[in-house]
């Protein structure tokens, strides 16, 4: 079957597609650029960096833009989706989902009216034994985004590594916040998957930072040998 994976950058929409290229064919990642940075469906941080991770897995990209307005944002979404059909031939979609029904489900109900295969490789997944298998298979993953208490500003650009899990697992217990973000705690950037013929190498970077909420924005990036 051939899969378009809805791309954001972030280490749950590179993970899901490693893990459809275990089964099936994906012939292009699709990525939603929202204007609006507090989207409900759509990870914004460093999206406009997509096309260039697109270049390192080797994969054809589909954007698409949206106002980031809820529920038309949906619209948004189908057009992507059309689009990927008729240029790839996709007959599934495939997503990052692990725990959000608003998301997951709005993504199916389009796939639905589309007649197109919805597949969500990390849905409830034990989000304990996925950071552990991230890190293992070797994605390079670094914090981009944090929108909680007890994350300061030396969060932004620190990678997932297995010091920086035993740190997730303790706020974790502490604050009752998830091991993986997907409550919102924080967001990612991946540099590295190995799919990627090559790694994203950050140039140039600032962060954002008030009261437990800030960004890494990154300015310049370019690809690398690994």
């Amino acid at each position: 079957m051939r899969l378009g994976v809805l791309f954001s950058g972030g280490k749950d929409s590179l993970f899901a597609c490693w893990k459809a290229m275990q089964q099936e064919e994906v012939a292009c990642l699709i990525t939603i650029i929202s204007r609006n940075p507090e989207s409900y469906m759509f990870h914004t941080p460093n999206i406009h960096l997509a096309a260039l991770q697109a270049e390192a897995a080797g994969l054809p990209l589909v954007e698409t833009e949206t106002d980031g307005e809820k529920e038309t944002e949906l619209l948004d979404l189908k057009r992507a989706l059309l689009r990927a059909r008729e240029e790839f031939g996709i007959e599934g979609v495939v997503t990052g989902a692990i725990q959000s029904v608003y998301q997951a489900s709005r993504v199916q109900r389009v796939c639905r009216d589309l007649d197109l295969w919805c597949f969500n490789p990390l849905w409830n997944v034990d989000q304990e034994a996925y950071m552990e298998e991230l890190i293992e298979r070797g994605f390079r993953v670094i914090i981009a985004g944090v929108f909680a208490c007890p994350f300061d500003a030396s969060w932004l650009g620190r990678e997932i590594d297995r010091r920086t899990l035993d740190d997730l697992r303790a706020i974790a217990r502490k604050y009752r916040t998830t091991l993986t973000g997907e409550g919102g705690e924080f967001e990612t950037f991946v540099t590295d998957a190995p799919f990627f013929s090559r790694k994203v190498a950050i140039e140039e970077a600032s962060r954002v930072y008030r009261n437990y909420n800030g960004v890494l924005r990154i300015e310049r990036a370019g690809l690398v040998a690994k």
